[in-house]
């Protein structure tokens, strides 16, 4: 019996040497195992140790592109444009000096036409667009003044009036817009083209079908001077004339050679009856997100552009209008018919002096006789 008791406390000891033996080795394969799954994470190039110079790397690399950020510019006209050369410089004057932007140059209303580009800046939708002044009167009144039929007597006078106090002041009023006026570019003087009949004096605008921008100064003016004025589109334009629709249209030189009007007008006057400028504007709630050293590169960037916009814009009203020459009869109007026209319309600008207002209308007309 004592022996039988002996042989099961031996037989117990065995057992449990065995099952401790069992589970050392059990946690040594344990151990093993992750040693040889760390082995084939390093070989994979996933170990902590060697994956974060990646992620630091890319992580760096995407920085750079986050920093960069893309600035689109809208116009209406296409790119044989001296607005479109303009544009053009603005984005090699920008990029020449930061790496901070990416300028994007749509022409031909690829994002929108001016109205619409305007409102896209408004909402921070858009970055910059260069309209003409025109549009513009629709969200600041004040911008009527540029209307005014046979005000700005030439390039050189618009250049005083727009780089002195008045232009600069015409500037700050868009603020209230949510819009930052930052440069202004030149449209150019608009000239008178029809099919019917040489236009030399007042009286020879009788009855003609004239084609303008819907706006109420622009189609008072005519008016005034006995023509039939017809807001329309401009992609409509082409067309219209064609089909006898309209006799005419006014649209600066460059614009009538490029828009191949010649072929469906017979006769151009210089009438030069208004000047237009372009405006260069630039998205207020964008333009809050930039740092002081981003927004005076842009804003010389614009200022500089647009001097050499104001020179290819000329150079081309000249090109063009021999261009013109060679396909329309053209017609010079003369010193005294000049000032007809410009007495003729004097009831145009004082019917819309308190639209515009009184105050600024008065401002811009002295500001004109200090340089003409």
């Amino acid at each position: 019996m004592l022996k039988k008791q002996g042989g099961l406390r031996m037989r117990t000891k065995i057992s449990n040497l065995l099952m401790l033996f069992f589970l050392v080795f059990t946690l040594a394969g344990c151990g093993g195992g992750s040693n040889s799954t760390s082995s084939e994470i390093i070989d994979g190039e996933q170990n902590s140790d060697t994956a974060e110079p990646m992620e630091s790397e890319n992580e760096s690399v995407s920085n750079v592109e986050e920093e960069q950020r893309t600035l689109r510019i809208s116009i209406g006209v296409n790119d044989k444009h001296p607005e479109y050369e303009g544009a053009m410089k603005f984005k090699e004057l920008v990029e020449s000096k930061t790496d901070d932007f990416n300028i994007e140059v749509y022409h031909s209303g690829q994002i929108a036409d001016d109205r619409s580009a305007i409102e896209m800046l408004q909402f921070g939708t858009l970055e910059i667009t260069i309209p003409s002044t025109s549009p513009l009167v629709n969200f600041v009144r004040e911008y009527g003044v540029f209307d005014l039929p046979f005000t700005i007597s030439s390039g050189e006078v618009a250049d005083k009036v727009l780089d002195g106090p008045f232009g600069d002041k015409m500037l700050e009023l868009v603020e209230s817009q949510n819009l930052v006026g930052l440069a202004w570019w030149e449209n150019g003087f608009r000239n008178l083209t029809n099919s019917v009949r040489p236009v030399e004096k007042v009286e020879d605008l009788k009855g003609l079908k004239i084609r303008t921008m819907e706006n109420e100064i622009h189609l008072d003016a005519w008016r005034e001077l006995g023509a039939n004025p017809t807001p329309m589109a401009f992609t409509e334009l082409f067309a219209a004339m064609q089909q006898g629709t309209v006799d005419g249209q006014e649209n600066p030189y460059p614009t009538i050679e490029l828009s191949n009007f010649y072929e469906v007008q017979d006769y151009l006057s210089g009438t030069g009856h208004v000047y237009t400028p372009f405006i260069f504007l630039f998205s207020k709630s964008v333009w809050d997100e930039l740092t002081p050293e981003q927004q005076t590169i842009i804003s010389d960037a614009a200022v500089e552009a647009g001097e050499f916009n104001r020179i290819r814009n000329r150079e081309a009203a000249e090109e063009s209008l021999e261009a013109l020459k060679g396909f329309m009869t053209f017609s010079e109007i003369s010193p005294e018919e000049h000032k007809r026209f410009q007495e003729k319309i004097l009831p145009v600008i004082e019917k819309h002096k308190s639209n515009i207002g009184e105050d600024i209308v008065e401002e811009f007309l002295t500001e004109l006789e200090k340089y003409q």
